[in-house]
């Protein structure tokens, strides 16, 4: 009998989930611990237990709770949107960068770039270091006339915009429309309720925060990616040694497909007629009122924040000029 328990004790120390390094982690989702990005963390935290890491998750519903949590020390890591990543980190804070990332066939390839052993480098700043990046989906604008289908139709319409993304509020005034100070929690309600004109979220939140009572029977979603929306994993850089972090990002980025095939089936839900369909030369004009923009946050020019940082700047543009070689922004005088 002593024999046989020794035995067990053996094989248990020697289990790769025996030894494994636990490491808090404070995890946003709008829905909690039943939505479905609360789960892509929970998937990705049982992989990384193959790999040494017990991510111990906390989830919360309120993203500023969750920052301001971690940023106190209640949570070695947190994963929150790429917007809220920019404190800790610039260069990933930027993927979400207006209208940088048109396609997602960009954003695989801009993922795949990062999860490089190569670009480690650039996943630390300031103490911190990205664990992982998980795409959202494309954020869309949400309005509640389908007339709004212009940049210049948008003069004068109430926004909601959170008011700590700096770049939105930007492009906000830009188009002349009024900003309506708004957080994660209660944009939806107000797009809902009618005290805003439109809204800006991924296709999960027509059914998820039930966007679909704001658009009503008169507006719809507009066809067009404004930006790419990411969950980002963020440690403090101490937390884990660069070969763990290394592998932490490799898993994520092997995360890629289960992301997409969730967002794919999130953009199928809205009906086809909700969808507002944008002409292509309107397009073309979107894209390049999109550039000025960012070249402006790049630099913090023209009353512009400086957000944006400029070698994330300098890769979307290389992926999109890649993909996109005839784009007017491609020629050698208007790259970014």
């Amino acid at each position: 009998m002593i024999r046989k328990s020794l035995t067990a004790m053996a094989l248990v120390a020697a289990s790769p989930f025996a030894s494994a390094q636990s490491v808090s982690m404070c995890v946003f989702d709008v829905i909690g611990a039943n939505g479905d990005f609360y789960n892509f963390v929970k998937d990705y935290a049982l992989e990384m237990k193959s790999h040494g890491v017990d991510f111990q998750l906390k989830p919360y519903t309120d993203e500023g709770v969750a920052i301001g949590d971690f940023n106190a020390g209640q949570c070695d890591a947190v994963a929150a949107t790429d917007i809220r990543i920019r404190p800790f980190n610039k260069f990933t804070g930027s993927i979400s960068a207006v209208g940088a990332i048109p396609t997602y066939d960009n954003l695989k390839t801009l993922l795949a770039t990062l999860a490089q052993p190569k670009a480690a480098p650039l996943m630390k700043d300031n103490g911190y270091e990205v664990l992982g990046i998980v795409p959202v989906g494309a954020g869309y604008l949400f309005v509640n006339d389908r007339s709004i289908d212009t940049a210049g139709e948008l003069a004068g319409k109430r926004m909601a915009t959170l008011d700590y993304q700096k770049d939105a509020i930007h492009m906000v005034n830009y188009v002349k429309a009024t900003v309506v100070p708004s957080d994660i929690t209660n944009f939806a309600g107000k797009f809902n309720n009618g005290s805003v004109d439109t809204a800006y979220a991924p296709a999960f939140a027509y059914e998820a925060l039930e966007l679909y009572k704001g658009i009503g029977d008169q507006g719809g979603v507009v066809d067009y990616p404004l930006a790419q929306l990411t969950l980002q994993m963020v440690a403090r850089d101490e937390v884990l040694d660069d070969e763990t972090a290394q592998k932490a990002r490799e898993v994520a980025w092997g995360m890629f497909p289960q992301a997409m095939n969730l967002i794919e089936k999130q953009e199928a839900a809205i009906p086809d007629e909700k969808w507002v369909r944008i002409p292509e030369k309107d397009i073309r004009g979107y894209q390049e009122m999109f550039r000025e923009n960012r070249i402006e946050m790049r630099d913090g020019v023209n009353g512009a924040p400086d957000v944006y940082h400029p070698k994330m700047m300098g890769l979307l543009s290389k992926i999109r000029c890649a993909s996109n070689p005839s784009a007017a922004e491609c020629t050698a005088a208007n790259r970014e």
